[in-house]
């Protein structure tokens, strides 16, 4: 069989596959298969159509325009395409991945389940089912696989904790409340392989005695609430899903929470209070969700890739597992690459993989060849690492030594026209917003902190201010309930660490180093300038003077430094700094 195969995940139909579908499912010869498929992580080369024959790849085309299909289809009867194909950097990026939660995203349909149980899905279950519920846990400690989610806490000891809880009534529930600014990984595993997130989570639901199960979605991904649905009414009627699964004694149901949005329920209690219908707003612990978590009964939490991992597992043994990654991360771990990065997408590499190997030899380097300057990682909770740093392995404990964290997997990638301590006001910003209020140290911290970064880019900053930032930020972290005010000084400690002479600047001279702060900009015109006119026909305020053919001026008093002039001219005779 032939087929023709469209990326039909967020950033496919975002840049314009659902046109590209339409036509093909209008004129494809009847001979040909018409499919959908996830993303494949490459999002940069979207859209993407690949032909298949005999379930291999024969030919992939990128960049695909509506206008390209007839050239599509012409080659598909035997003529030639002119249409972008993916480079020997592209392919060698993929190449160089080890793809185990990622396997199937952008292969397969994901809303058909055929195509799951091809690539041996459900065999993970079958092998589960066949063991007892100690020894899938112990399979789960062999692998070495820790939560995918934040602090990488071992997945088997949050199991075999609900496994051993007296509890009347038990819970499995998937956090896919993925909130970091530039993360979509959770995401690009629900819509490109939805019944392997169920999978892992039945697997777990059988070691840990649950008889139902939740998946705490946010409702901003439309998409991906669409196939879980398809894909938990497809594992129903095939008997995967509800009562006496595969002819066991085993019975589990499982529905969709759509979330409102709010960064704080990605923080496992306060999500189950917003499962119970309230304000998500974390609670004390202990007792800990595996002792009392919805509705007072044992709940085991894990995100999305964490559950994905599992299927592989049990298909493959734990000890193929962690063979990947080193002796205290075990594995691979999926990043999601944004920023100034040339390639941006989902890539999943081996655990002790440099930031450099992913930046440059997965996401090509900087935009315009640029220099690099830090990554964010661990959203806006995390750290900025500076290139000094490139070489670092990610593992949980490197990371977290370099004053960062490994969150969910976002890296936020930094080129040299970044200011630090925008930067940093930016993720304090989302945070402050985010912040429940329960307590004091988050809700007014964040907004103190916030309050000075703002007064600092507006270069009204104090040399006092420097070491207010500090104080106030540990004070923030040691004095909040959850990982939201713990974490959320984060971006300020580690760029004031890495990045200080910037701060100084900031204050003591008033400019910003990275000529981005607008209030610390000043614009000047240089002695190359031909007198076109353009910057004077273009300033919105009537701030430059001069005659035609003759070198123009700025007026400082007028001049609201919004960039206009810089960007206009055509013969590099305007200044920023």
């Amino acid at each position: 069989m032939k087929k023709v195969v469209v990326g039909f995940g967020s950033c496919g139909r975002a840049a314009g596959a659902d046109k590209i579908y339409e036509k093909l499912e209008n004129f494809l010869p009847v001979q040909f298969a018409l499919e959908k498929t996830g993303c494949v992580g490459s999002c940069y080369l979207e859209p993407i159509v690949d032909i298949y024959e005999e379930d291999k790849l024969s030919r992939r085309f990128v960049h695909v325009q509506g206008e390209d299909v007839e050239e599509i289809l012409s080659f598909l009867q035997g003529g030639e395409a002119n249409l972008g194909l993916p480079s020997v950097e592209d392919e060698k990026a993929m190449a160089t991945q080890v793809r185990v939660v990622l396997e199937n995203c952008g292969i397969i349909n994901p809303e058909k389940i055929e195509e799951y149980l091809k690539k041996e899905g459900y065999v993970g279950l079958k092998k589960a089912l066949s063991m007892t519920e100690e020894e899938v846990i112990e399979e789960m400690k062999t692998s070495g696989l820790r939560g995918r989610g934040g602090a990488g806490f071992p997945t088997w000891f949050k199991w075999d904790a609900a496994r051993k809880a007296k509890s009347d009534k038990k819970y499995i529930v998937c956090n896919a409340d993925e909130g970091d600014p530039g993360a979509f990984m959770d995401r690009g595993i629900m819509e490109g392989d939805p019944h392997r997130l169920l999978e892992g989570m039945l697997i777990c639901a059988y070691a840990v005695g649950a008889q139902e199960g939740m998946i705490y979605v946010r409702a901003e991904y439309p998409l991906a609430v669409q196939r879980l649905k398809i894909a938990m009414e497809q594992a129903e009627e095939k008997g995967y899903l509800g009562n006496r699964i595969l002819n066991s004694d085993f019975s589990f149901r499982l529905r969709i929470k759509e979330g409102a949005g709010a960064f704080v329920c990605g923080e496992e209690t306060a999500l189950i209070e917003s499962l119970e219908g309230k304000r998500g707003m974390p609670r004390l612990k202990p007792p800990f969700p595996a002792q009392k978590g919805f509705r007072q009964s044992s709940t085991n939490i894990n995100n999305v890739e964490t559950f994905a991992n599992v299927p592989w597992i049990f298909r493959h043994g734990a000890e193929e597992f962690a063979k990947f990654g080193t002796e205290s991360s075990k594995g691979t771990k999926v990043f999601a690459l944004t920023g100034k990065i040339k390639k941006g997408g989902l890539v999943e590499v081996p655990m002790g993989t440099t930031i450099r190997q992913i930046i440059y030899e997965i996401g090509g380097g900087i935009k315009e060849d640029k220099r690099f300057k830090a990554v964010q990682m661990g959203g806006p909770s995390g750290g900025c690492l500076p290139e000094s740093l490139l070489d670092l392995p990610i593992d949980y404990e490197s990371i977290v030594q370099a004053g960062a964290m490994m969150g969910s997997g976002g890296m936020v990638v930094m080129d040299e026209e970044t200011c630090m301590v925008d930067m940093a006001r930016f993720f304090l910003d989302f945070t402050r917003k985010e912040s429940c209020g329960k307590c004091i140290h988050c809700r007014m911290g964040t907004k103190r902190l916030l309050e000075t970064l703002e007064r600092i880019t507006k270069g009204q900053g104090r040399e006092s201010d420097l070491d207010l930032l500090k104080e106030l930020g540990e004070e923030v972290k040691a004095g909040s309930l959850c990982g939201l005010g713990q974490t959320a000084p984060n971006p300020i400690l580690s760029t004031m660490h890495y990045f200080y002479p910037e701060y100084e600047a900031h204050v003591k001279e008033k400019a910003c180093p990275a000529h981005h702060c607008q209030a610390l900009l000043q614009y000047k015109i240089l002695d190359n300038c031909i007198g076109c006119g353009q910057c004077l026909r273009n300033c919105p305020v009537g701030a430059i003077r001069g005659e035609r053919r003759e070198r123009h001026f700025i007026d400082e008093e007028i001049c609201i430094a919004c960039g206009v002039c810089y960007e206009v001219c055509r013969f590099n005779a305007v200044e920023k700094a």
